[in-house]
């Protein structure tokens, strides 16, 4: 029997803001129910929200964002 895939870490990186304006938090650029979802999801799941994290950084303002 093959191992299973590594569950996918959070990408949480502790700057844990909520952006008013975008609805993201400016750590890791997740919405409020990814982050608290995120325990529960498949490992689909969170490769889709993590392909989809780069992009949203257009929707933070600059100065908010932490690193990237």
């Amino acid at each position: 029997m093959a191992d299973p895939a590594p569950i996918i870490a959070s990408p949480c990186i502790r700057i844990c803001i909520v952006d008013g304006a975008s609805g993201l938090c400016v750590g890791c650029l997740r919405t409020l129910p990814e982050i608290a979802g995120w325990g529960s999801f498949t490992n689909a799941e969170r490769a889709e929200i993590m392909d989809a994290l780069p992009a949203r950084r257009d929707r933070v303002a600059p100065d908010r964002l932490g690193p990237p």
